[in-house]
């Protein structure tokens, strides 16, 4: 009888063990749900992202030069020959007593 009950405390600290701590766990499922919720997270973001890029793409496909100029304009700061650029500099404020 004892070893019967040796036996049966024993497995059941096994199965305990293989519960919670070995490969397969409860513990290691919920981490691995986290990371499978984050990674969605990331992929919806890249997914917003490129749907934003192919709307830049097929704009500038559509566009012509038009698209390339306005970029050109935006994100470099070109001028067309014959215009004239100003910018203008804000001067920073002062708190006079």
């Amino acid at each position: 009888m004892r070893w019967l009950l040796v036996t049966l405390l024993l497995l059941l600290g096994v199965l305990q063990y293989r519960l919670w701590i070995a490969d397969g766990s409860l513990a290691e499922q919920r981490r691995l749900e986290m990371r499978a919720e984050e990674q969605s997270r990331i992929n919806s973001d890249l997914e917003a992202r490129n749907g934003v890029l192919e709307r830049e793409v097929i704009e500038l496909q559509e566009g012509g030069n038009k698209g390339v100029e306005q970029r050109a304009r935006e994100q470099l700061g070109l001028v067309r020959e014959g215009e004239t650029f100003y910018q203008t500099v804000d001067s920073p404020e002062t708190d006079s007593p």
